[in-house]
């Protein structure tokens, strides 16, 4: 199995990716065709590329990922920490789109 055909079973999918991640800037990236998923913190890239081709039937040309810091805040006047999460935008070939207000 190479590393651009790799297959994933179908529940596996589903556990790499978690949500879309929709925001101001997220939107802003689909001009440039790209979408943005929150991911499992453990996801490499080729698994992120397999889910996202195995369950859009997409061609993805890239797969960028970062590791949002969760931010401290306070409640109560007690500091509290916010979970570290891991986001992965796709870039997808000409002529693919994914409309991720749908569900799958």
């Amino acid at each position: 199995m190479s590393a651009d055909k790799k297959t994933l079973p179908r529940e596996k999918l589903y556990g790499v990716l978690l949500a879309p991640h929709i925001t101001e800037k997220a939107t802003m990236g689909s001009q440039f065709n790209q979408v943005s998923f929150r991911v499992a913190p453990g996801a490499t890239k080729p698994e992120i590329k397999a889910a996202v081709e195995q369950l859009f039937n997409v061609k993805v040309k890239a797969v960028n990922t970062v590791v949002v810091k969760g931010k401290t805040k306070r409640f109560r006047g007690v500091a509290g920490r916010r979970s570290d999460w891991k986001k992965a935008i796709v870039s997808l070939a000409e002529g693919s789109t994914i409309d991720v207000t749908t569900g799958i």
